[in-house]
């Protein structure tokens, strides 16, 4: 309770809340799928149509954990709290860049762990929802991320591991939300995941809990998002002293989610080294003339050796198939 009142309060602090920034120019330069077949498109079930590494002068930059995209119009969460919002009004070229930070945080002890802000979904209405580790607490905030207007601690992730709990979420649809951790494991390689029946800030939308399994071991789930059949891509990521980082994207069908059972999902494509990858933790889905894209972001963890990439795939497993929209409930 006494964090739920410090957040609470907190908004109400005059200029508390993270306005914008704008004028911050954020450079996109093209790479290469593969830097050793630079006309190389095709990987797996994914065709890709451009990728670009980020920079920007701004002190926050980087650390990007979740993605949304609607149109030309891009914003990134970053695991510090802080977000980006741009325009690409042609491929490569940004601008109306603004960045700005989250008006309210679960806690406020003084270090990063009040503010990892690993997950993100966006209701009909514009609200967002983030979910933060360490502390494994939702928040909702107004469109115009202004406003904290709700906070929740659910019960069902108290145990969830401090920097491996909330990874991913999605709001369904019909306005079901699913939660995916990072590193709770309930049986080998499958993860501990919850379906909450609504708005997970409500404590009457009580989750159950059932399993999730990756399409490949050792990888795990970074973000998710809804595809137009009502299915669900589901991007991983691996790490290996030996080869770095690689990324997974599969499929997974939300009508097989059920309580206590297991839901799998299909490897569209599994992309590592030599290509252009990186920490990628980011996921959203648009669609183009008929054309369903997949845009992925990397988390450069803000360190130099690491980058900010934004790749744009077509998905290009699934044409024909059968739809399953999730229905309002």
């Amino acid at each position: 309770m006494k964090k739920v009142l410090a957040a609470l309060l907190f908004c109400l602090v005059p200029g508390s809340a993270g306005f914008p920034q704008s004028g911050i120019s954020v450079v996109a330069t093209s790479i290469p799928l593969d830097p050793a077949d630079p006309a190389r498109t095709a990987i797996g079930g994914l065709r890709y149509l451009g990728g670009w590494q980020l920079t920007s002068r701004q002190p926050d930059f980087g650390g990007y954990s979740a993605l949304r995209v609607d149109g030309d119009r891009f914003f990134a969460l970053a695991d510090t709290g802080h977000y980006l919002r741009f325009r690409m009004t042609s491929p490569g070229t940004i601008d109306d860049s603004r960045f700005g930070k989250l008006p309210a945080f679960p806690a406020y002890d003084g270090g990063r762990s009040d503010r990892d802000s690993e997950s993100m979904t966006v209701g009909p209405e514009g609200d967002i929802w983030v979910g933060f580790e360490y502390h494994n607490a939702i928040l909702r905030y107004s469109p115009d991320l202004t406003m904290l207007q709700s906070v929740a601690f659910p019960p069902a992730m108290k145990d969830w591991s401090e920097n491996s709990g909330p990874e991913a979420m999605v709001r369904l649809a019909g306005g079901r939300f699913v939660v995916f951790a990072e590193g709770r494991a309930i049986a080998p390689h499958v993860h501990a995941a919850l379906m909450f029946p609504g708005d997970p800030t409500k404590a009457r939308n009580t989750p159950y809990q059932f399993g999730y399994r990756a399409p490949l071991d050792r990888y795990v789930p970074t973000d998710a998002a809804q595809l137009p059949d009502g299915r669900l891509v589901i991007l991983h990521r691996r790490f290996g002293m030996l080869d770095g980082f690689s990324a997974a994207v599969g499929i997974a069908d939300p009508a097989s989610i059920a309580p206590g059972r297991t839901l799998t999902s299909a490897l569209v494509a599994e992309l590592k080294p030599p290509l252009n990858i990186d920490n990628m933790e980011g996921i959203a889905v648009t669609q183009e003339e008929g054309r369903t894209i997949l845009w992925i972001i990397s988390d450069d963890n803000q360190m130099p050796i690491e980058r900010t990439l934004l790749l744009k795939f077509e998905l290009m497993e699934g044409r024909g198939k059968g739809r399953h929209a999730d229905r309002d409930r």
